[in-house]
């Protein structure tokens, strides 16, 4: 990975609020935020330490909710009363996520936990001068550290909800960085601002939108949440990428706009142990619609309750199929569909 500040970069000084009564108070927490990631070996690249300690993730999330018994609490920096502002001020630095949007009673965008955002810049395995398109805008958070690490003009960031790249480009703004923010189905990707080197997704997706990888240049990486694990695709080309797991658990909201949602797995029978084992459930939302949950319960306790990073997907002239182990192995099935393609 490409370490230090691109070469290529000219963007201005970044100018956040000159008025902020938090920053102060935000430095050092956000001090004790890289220094905790540190401490779990989630910023090895010196330019990623360098962006988390430099971009004030309390701008992007000048409130947000958290879950209590029953519903969900407001915290905010607009709050009248100190110990409510403190412990809003806190909790956007703790490696946590953060209910950001709330719509009838229920989240629909979040602020991932940052030493998660960190796992996943780090497997883009950037260079300087690549360009990068983010799908699901989210606060803005994680387009304000690829914008710190490659420059604003290398970065977009897309989203079907008007009102979250609204509410991110302001963000942004305030915070001084100004990478493209589109409004529009991410599950189309960004043709305008095609071919990009990488792209990250910030929202689980079903199966690997095709107009993703036709949107990449030859050799670009894709990081995506996909059932509970997050995804790292080499592309080859329009019609042809690989990759595997990362070892980490990954729950993100699920994509909005033209992708279909997977069937729900069947449960009914299976023993209560497995399904309560994240690398089971990892497995049974990854195979659901081809995959029999029994045959699946029988597959994971044959192979050893196998770890994330044993399973990969292959996309291939508009097929796509999991794997364990090996794209040509004895355990395959397809992504997304309903065809099984082999259990062994």
């Amino acid at each position: 990975m490409g370490e230090g500040v691109s070469r290529e970069r000219q963007d201005p000084p970044r100018n956040p609020s000159q008025d902020d009564p938090f920053a102060e108070a935000a430095g050092r927490a956000r001090r004790r935020l890289v220094a905790a990631l540190d401490a779990e070996g989630a910023l090895p690249d010196p330019a990623w330490r360098a962006a988390f300690a430099d971009v004030p993730r309390h701008l992007f999330v000048p409130y947000y909710h958290v879950g209590t018994y029953g519903g969900y609490e407001r915290l905010g920096r607009d709050d009248p009363a100190p110990e409510a502002r403190r412990r809003w001020l806190d909790g956007a630095y703790e490696d946590r996520p953060l209910g950001t949007l709330l719509r009838g009673g229920e989240l629909v965008s979040t602020a991932s936990q940052p030493s998660l955002m960190a796992d996943m810049l780090h497997a883009l395995d950037v260079r300087d001068g690549d360009t990068a398109l983010e799908i699901g805008a989210g606060t803005g958070y994680n387009a304000a550290l690829l914008s710190h690490r490659l420059g604003d003009t290398r970065v977009t960031t897309v989203d079907i909800d008007p009102d979250v790249t609204d509410a991110a480009r302001a963000r942004l703004h305030e915070a001084g960085y100004h990478p493209a923010v589109v409004t529009g189905d991410g599950a189309r990707g960004c043709p305008d601002r095609a071919p990009v080197d990488r792209i990250i997704a910030t929202c689980a997706v079903p199966s690997e939108p095709g107009a993703w990888l036709a949107q990449c240049r030859p050799g670009a990486v894709v990081v995506t949440p996909l059932s509970t694990g997050v995804l790292r695709l080499r592309v080859e080309d329009a019609r042809h990428a690989e990759g595997r797991f990362l070892h980490t658990s990954a729950y993100f909201i699920p994509v909005r706009g033209s992708l279909p949602a997977p069937p729900e797995p069947r449960t009914g029978g299976l023993p209560r142990g497995a399904l309560e084992s994240e690398l089971f459930r990892f497995l049974l939302t990854l195979a659901s619609g081809a995959l029999d949950p029994y045959e699946a319960y029988a597959l994971w306790q044959r192979e050893g309750r196998p770890a994330r990073e044993r399973y990969g997907v292959t996309v291939r002239d508009g097929r796509q199929w999991a794997w364990l182990d090996d794209p040509e192995g004895p355990y395959v099935w397809e992504v997304g569909g309903e065809g099984r393609m082999g259990t062994g």
